[in-house]
């Protein structure tokens, strides 16, 4: 398989199509396509790569690869948000990141409460990308976002994934 995948432009369209793509994605390239659909779960499409954890586990995926390809991609993706938030480019958090100013706004309030441990639930929809992109605003230290937002990350994935390995085992 090669390392790199060229997704050709056409098939880039809206709603369900872009779906399928995903899925085909994933079911043909394997880990692979799970980085890709998990790095872009975190950025511009609104989607979520839990249902590629499950579909690989269930067709016999090794539990640990799953987990960790699945966390960096999203983790990757969380780092191009807070890279968007760091240069301060609001026009495009809004447009291409669907976060509204509001959301923003209520963040921020959420950081002054709960300071960098927030960055552990990068991964909640929603809000979840507001956070990113405001830790970005704030300027956090990198470190310390890496830090906490792979593991927020690392952890709701390894949970889904022995949730669905031991699901799939009491049901056979």
């Amino acid at each position: 398989m090669a390392c790199f995948i060229k997704i050709n432009e056409e098939k880039l369209k809206p709603g369900a199509e872009k779906i399928q793509i995903l899925s085909t994605l994933v079911e043909e390239h394997a880990l692979a396509g799970l980085f890709i659909v998990s790095f872009l779960a975190s950025t511009v499409l609104p989607i979520g790569s839990e249902a590629y954890v499950v579909l690989l586990i269930s067709k016999g995926f090794s539990i640990l690869p799953v987990i960790m390809v699945a966390s960096v991609g999203n983790y990757m993706g969380a780092c191009t948000t807070y890279y968007v938030g760091i240069k301060g480019r609001q026009d495009i958090i809004e447009k291409y990141f669907s976060i509204s100013d509001e959301q923003l706004k209520k963040t921020d309030r959420l950081f002054a409460r709960y300071g960098s441990f927030l960055l552990l639930f990068t991964w909640v929809p929603i809000i979840g990308d507001a956070i990113t992109a405001a830790g970005g605003i704030m300027k956090l230290d990198f470190k310390i976002f890496s830090f906490y937002v792979f593991i927020g990350k690392t952890a709701r994935y390894a949970v889904l994934a022995y949730l669905t390995a031991g699901t799939l085992m009491f049901f056979q």
